[in-house]
């Protein structure tokens, strides 16, 4: 039986920005905007779209009614769903499948949030907590400190790759100074400052030896939204030069080994990517290597650097060496995080998915400006949910002849 094809027929994102920086809105005027965006770059009416998958993890049951999604005509159905970080491309994922099953030729994929400043940290205290067996596992393997939790579980993964591997924590410096770099020039991001090395390696320390505050995510209001389309719909409404394919998609929890293996770097999510990002390829017929362009899950540089492998972008225990062969930025082997990733883009949880998606929709189709990478043709997104779940996907243009006329 051949699989339906979808498309992604429109993408739109808000800046993001400092939680509270903007008194005069609200996370409903934020999924506004990008739904709008989303709905103009499609060049399609809000009636067209049949059904909606809203993603947000902070708010209270049923926020996607809030964001004007209620308002789709019959026979519209609406879904909610939290995933942690990976909210936004789970969101995606099941947008995707609900195309595909044949039920809507027309899916709008949301993320949005409205964040508190500061550190992420639990918000029940009376019932169990999702991350007790990961803490419980890192806790076995090493000293839990008094700084965030989640700073603690990706910096231990980096301090193991130092241990294991020999990498230096001007890898992870270096890291941060290229995403600061890229979000440059994008005019979505919350940070728009260029560094030195030397001013991340000395920022103000958050997991000693590893992680400084430059080079961890900041919470951030904003939204994305990407409108998702069958074949069918595509060619209905002559969206073929602007169509980019969504190749495959896959999502994966965390396997046995993460907790069984005794490693800071699989409880921090490495087999989880791994998993997902093997499936992906082995199902789509490409590798690694015919990747241009990468969104990626850089919560933190430690992360960024991990996921390197777990992607196969390099081999095990290469990542200090691709990251000094300037592999991962413009003029390497792959442009990572051209966006500025979430280290400098920002990161409100159930927006940071669709965010990944429309910046790799912008390189496909040659709208990314002075971000825009090279030839690029395949592109590679990972968003990854400690507790956990992980999204990979990989995106080409689905008619590439018309794009090009286009041009």
């Amino acid at each position: 039986m051949t699989k339906t094809r979808v498309y992604v027929i429109g993408v739109g994102m808000t800046k993001f920005e400092k939680p509270g920086r903007r008194a005069d809105v609200c996370y409903p005027d934020f999924a506004k905007e990008a739904i709008t965006k989303a709905l103009q770059d499609a060049g399609i009416k809000f009636e067209e779209v049949q059904q909606a998958v809203a993603g947000y993890v902070y708010g209270d049951s049923t926020c996607g009614g809030m964001t004007g999604i209620s308002g789709l005509g019959e026979p519209s159905t609406r879904s909610n769903v939290n995933n942690n970080c990976s909210t936004g491309s789970s969101a995606l994922y099941l947008a995707k499948q609900i195309v595909e099953s044949g039920n809507s030729d027309c899916v709008l994929a949301l993320g949005f949030e409205k964040m508190e400043r500061g550190s992420l940290s639990s918000k029940y205290f009376d019932r169990a907590n999702p991350m007790e067996r990961h803490i419980t596992e890192m806790g076995e393997l090493t000293e839990i400190g008094a700084g965030p939790m989640a700073a603690q579980i990706f910096g231990n993964a980096g301090k193991e790759h130092m241990k294991k591997y020999g990498t230096k924590p001007e890898h992870f410096g270096k890291i941060a100074w290229k995403n600061h770099k890229h979000s440059v020039n994008n005019p979505y991001s919350q940070f728009r400052d260029e560094y030195t090395l030397e001013q991340i390696m000395k920022s103000p320390q958050v997991v000693e030896g590893v992680l400084t505050k430059l080079q961890c995510c900041p919470t951030s209001d904003g939204s994305g939204a990407a409108i998702l389309a069958s074949e069918a719909f595509v060619r209905r409404h002559g969206l073929e030069k602007q169509a980019v394919e969504i190749v495959g998609m896959e999502m994966a929890s965390d396997p046995a080994s993460t907790f069984a293996d005794k490693s800071l770097m699989k409880i921090a999510g490495t087999d989880m990517t791994r998993l997902a990002t093997q499936r992906l390829f082995a199902k789509s017929g490409y590798k690694p290597q015919d990747v241009q362009v990468v969104e990626l899950h850089d919560c933190f540089s430690a992360n960024e650097l991990v996921t390197y492998e777990a992607l196969g972008l390099c081999g095990e225990g290469k990542a200090g060496e691709f990251i000094d062969a300037g592999d991962n930025t413009y003029g390497g082997k792959f442009v990572v995080n051209p966006s500025g990733g979430l280290i400098s883009k920002g990161h409100p949880l159930g927006a940071t998915g669709l965010a990944q998606c429309a910046e790799l929709c912008w390189q496909l189709r040659g709208l990314a400006e002075k971000r825009q990478v090279p030839n690029a043709q395949l592109a590679l997104q990972h968003n990854l949910g400690l507790g956990g779940a992980v999204v990979v996907a990989l995106y080409r243009l689905g008619f590439p002849g018309a794009a090009k006329a286009k041009l």
